[in-house]
């Protein structure tokens, strides 16, 4: 009884190892004809395009050209920028391999932001893979206060991607003012008249009895001498009269 068991467990026994051995042998047969014709894609990128060509003729792959082209800021216009299937990508022999090719770093035409609020030229900027660098307030009549007046670099400008522009914004102006001159001791009637003429206007204006002072006589202003004065400040004197309360 026990030769017959440890007869059957040689049997068991060489039978197992035939089998591993043909498991190894289908394995090793199998994996040599699938990659007997297999061959990988070489590393193409940065090369000119005739060379990228040349390449995959000798490895026995069929160089094809993609569609379009991609920005690429590192490598120069007419160069490999990409394939597909990638380098280093195990490939059967006559095979096609797509070549992208670089349209160097992205140009942009700058826009023109005159007019725009910085809210508005921020988005248009943003837009065109742009930014805003300094915005600086500069009083300017060009422009509403908050719209931009100026630019750098300038509209039409082409270059690449990235870049920022520099603004000027006009800011609210502030109005136009004079100094005010000495009117006291001057004759009224010609102060006023020479002072609307230029776009000035009077507010109050009092008659006041004076002795020693000729009628007509401006006596005190306002604003005093030496103070600012704009167009819309209202003047205001005080006038000598004669004794009835009459000026001249």
């Amino acid at each position: 009884m026990l030769e017959r068991l440890v007869g059957i467990a040689g049997r068991l026994a060489r039978g197992l190892v035939l089998l591993l051995l043909f498991v190894v042998s289908a394995y090793s047969a199998f994996s040599f004809w699938v990659r007997r014709g297999v061959t990988p894609v070489p590393a193409l990128v940065g090369l000119p395009e005739s060379e990228a060509r040349a390449e995959l003729t000798v490895q026995g792959l069929a160089p094809k050209a993609a569609e379009s082209g991609r920005y690429d800021p590192a490598i120069s216009a007419g160069q490999v920028v990409e394939t597909r299937p990638r380098g280093g990508s195990l490939v059967k022999r006559g095979s096609e391999v797509e070549i992208v090719l670089s349209l160097g770093p992205r140009r942009i035409v700058i826009p023109d932001l005159t007019g725009k609020n910085l809210a508005a030229a921020r988005l248009t900027l943003e837009g065109e893979g742009l930014a805003i660098g300094t915005a600086l307030s500069v009083r300017s009549a060009r422009g509403s206060a908050g719209t931009i007046v100026g630019q750098e670099p300038t509209a039409g400008t082409e270059l690449p991607g990235e870049t920022a522009v520099d603004v000027l914004v006009a800011q609210s102006q502030a109005a136009r003012a004079w100094v005010m001159p000495d009117l006291v001791a001057r004759r009224y009637e010609p102060v006023r008249a020479a002072l609307e003429g230029q776009g000035f206007r009077f507010g109050n204006v009092a008659f006041e009895p004076y002795e020693g002072v000729a009628p007509g006589t401006i006596l005190r202003q306002s604003p005093l001498a030496g103070h600012p004065l704009r167009r819309e400040n209202a003047i205001g004197l005080v006038v000598a009269t004669d004794a009835a309360g009459a000026a001249p």
